[in-house]
């Protein structure tokens, strides 16, 4: 069997080094637990060899006393050694857990679009879990009964040369079976922990849509699937298991092996005089104290099985990286700043097919052409093309009237996928409002994700002020940025942690006066506790104004440089919506600001206006200017939407 000792070695020292004082007070007591239990039977023999030679009561009653002593010591030390060993595997476990959590954390959308939540939490808690043992007990009876079973066969040699011979070849070929069946186990535990973390997934997932499951009648659809992934985790289970089962008998067998050698050796030496009563009862003794190293050592190598297993689910989620490489060097200004994009072309998933690789556009640097950085009067002539209906056929042109040729990229042919964004072209300058408008799935949300840079452009440029995208640190991009989305995330915590995401750094003080600012009093006067009102994960207690309100208050204090609102205030009654517009005012006072909408009223504020139509620009341009063109789509809208209100 091959085990990887420099895999294991490495993650060992990684997290067991800073613990060294508790790792080393642990072997200590492991290696006086050792020789005691070594030394332990010799009181034994001593004690029989005594009696059957008529020994004096004061020396028998010394052993004895001695004997007792010591196996109460073994306990107190046993004791010390499991608190060590369990204080020790909970701390490296939890700098494990953490370590991982943050390495997903630092991935980009498409890992996490690609797992279940389910299946994250059964990766970052189930498999470091299953490696408790082996921080603390794998180490203890691996390496601790590898030692007792070198210390037992050094007494047996030390007795007679024949027994240590016998019984160091039966404990050569033991250990070797085992280790050689351990190495079949591996694969079918690597399985049964993949269909765990699956059926976990399922689970999480549909417990989270419970509500929408029962009103739409799709419960005996989740129950066939929850049995049809049991079915399949069924033999799963039982092939893993039937391994350890194989090596359960394997050591039962073993063990009857080692005790007959003895037996029979204890028997012909006796015959031949060569041993006394108690020589012949401490061979035997040793022999039985042999299967325990042995059948430890077979248990820990069980366990060892579902460990490399969850190490190497470990190794593999640490393998990942993040399409999103952080090298930023540049920060950026606490004042507003401008945002300009520039012939960007973006896809969720592009073709896997390398046929198509020419069909589509390259994976090219960012466009190296002069920029033009337009001013709000120069916006105001952005291109204007038809409205809604029947004139989306024609093609864009500028407020001169000419037109304009398609944008493509050079060299390539029209691609035979459908990009989420093309050629999207825009620039805000600081201190405006941009209102994004475009049905569902025009990429308007996209816009947003791309301005957080949770994915990276395949073609364009994205700047914010003078710097592009890529060379901002992830880090201080999230921080200047904002976003305020209709599906608000809160968390089991108090409103004060909600608030802060859970940041010390700032006072009671601080968010009451944003709070006041947003117009929030009334709201905050509301709460039963004030800042110490709990609120539970699924928004339990709060109205989704009153959710969104919490999220407006969240960016206030995050205090960004550009404020995104996506859709926020979509789902709100109007009492609560004319209480989200005073806040949304407050918020883009002296800010850069996005608003993405499906209503017009929503980006009233805007000093421009850029629809969205199948990831292209339909329309851009300032605002007052495209209301005051009658054959623009937002006087179009505008007119359309006048005439549907009117009685």
């Amino acid at each position: 069997m091959r085990i990887p000792l420099k895999q294991y070695g490495t993650l060992l020292f990684d997290y067991l080094k800073p613990q060294r004082g508790r790792v080393f007070g642990l072997a200590i007591a492991l290696l006086f637990t050792i020789a005691l239990r070594i030394l332990n039977p010799q009181l034994l023999g001593l004690f029989i060899d005594t009696a059957t030679t008529d020994g004096a009561i004061q020396t028998l009653m010394a052993i004895a006393a001695t004997f007792l002593g010591a196996a109460m010591l073994i306990q107190v030390v046993s004791v010390i050694t499991t608190y060590l060993s369990e204080t020790v595997a909970w701390t490296a476990t939890n700098a494990l857990r953490l370590d991982l959590v943050n390495h997903c954390l630092r991935l980009d959308l498409s890992h996490h679009k690609s797992r279940t939540a389910g299946e994250w939490v059964e990766r970052i808690d189930g498999d470091v879990t299953a490696l408790s043992r082996f921080f603390s007990q794998l180490v203890i009876h691996v390496l601790g009964n590898g030692l007792l079973l070198i210390g037992i066969l050094i007494m047996l040699w030390v007795e007679d040369w024949r027994v240590g011979l016998s019984l160091t070849l039966f404990a050569w070929v033991a250990l070797t079976l085992l280790l050689a069946l351990q190495g079949t186990a591996i694969v079918p535990w690597t399985q049964y922990r993949q269909k765990s973390a699956e059926f976990f997934g399922f689970v999480a997932e549909h417990i989270a849509g419970r509500e929408d499951l029962r009103a739409n009648g799709a419960v005996g659809y989740v129950m066939h699937r929850f049995y049809h992934i049991l079915q399949e985790w069924l033999p799963v289970y039982h092939k893993a298991r039937f391994t350890s089962t194989l090596l359960w008998a394997s050591s039962v067998g073993l063990f009857t092996v080692g005790n007959a050698i003895a037996l029979t050796l204890v028997t012909y030496l006796w015959r031949q005089r060569a041993i006394t009563i108690g020589t012949a009862y401490l061979i035997f003794h040793y022999t039985n104290l042999l299967s325990q190293p042995i059948e430890s050592i077979r248990q820990e190598l069980e366990q060892l099985q579902q460990v490399e297993a969850s190490i190497h689910r470990i190794r593999e989620l640490l393998h990942l990286h993040s399409n999103l490489p952080d090298k930023g060097y540049l920060r950026l200004p606490s004042t507003p700043v401008s945002v300009h994009f520039e012939n960007v072309w973006f896809w969720y998933e592009p073709p896997e097919d390398p046929e198509d690789k020419h069909t589509r556009p390259e994976l090219s640097p960012p466009l190296s052409a002069p920029r033009h950085e337009p001013s709000v009067a120069a916006s105001a002539t952005a291109k204007i093309v038809a409205p809604l209906g029947q004139l989306s056929q024609r093609p864009s042109t500028h407020a001169d009237g000419q037109n304009l040729p398609p944008t493509e990229p050079e060299g390539l042919s029209k691609p035979l996928f459908s990009p989420t964004l093309t050629s999207i072209s825009f620039y805000l300058p600081a201190g405006n409002v941009l209102g994004i408008l475009g049905h569902t799935g025009s990429g308007k949300t996209t816009i947003a994700r791309l301005l957080l840079r949770f994915y990276d452009v395949q073609r364009g440029e994205i700047r914010i002020g003078d710097q592009a995208i890529a060379h901002i640190p992830l880090s201080d991009l999230r921080q200047r940025i904002g976003l305020v989305t209709q599906d608000v995330q809160l968390f089991q915590a108090s409103v004060r942690d909600n608030l802060t995401f859970f940041s010390s750094a700032i006072s009671d003080d601080e968010i009451l006066r944003a709070l006041k600012r947003l117009g929030l009093s009334n709201w905050f006067d509301a709460l039963p506790t004030g800042l110490d009102t709990m609120l539970s994960s699924d928004s339990g207690g709060l109205s989704a104004g009153q959710a969104q309100l919490l999220a407006f208050a969240r960016v206030f204090l995050k205090n960004p440089a550009v404020v995104i609102l996506d859709e926020a205030s979509s789902r709100l009654d109007p009492t609560t919506e004319a209480l989200i517009e005073q806040a949304v005012d407050t918020l883009l006072a002296h800010r850069t600001g996005i608003i993405i909408a499906h209503r017009l009223t929503t980006v009233q504020r805007a000093h421009q206006i850029l629809i969205l139509e199948k990831g292209r620009v339909v329309e851009y341009g300032d605002r007052r200017f495209l209301i005051q063109t009658p054959d623009s789509r937002l006087a179009r809208l505008l007119k359309l939407g006048s005439s549907q209100s009117s009685p």
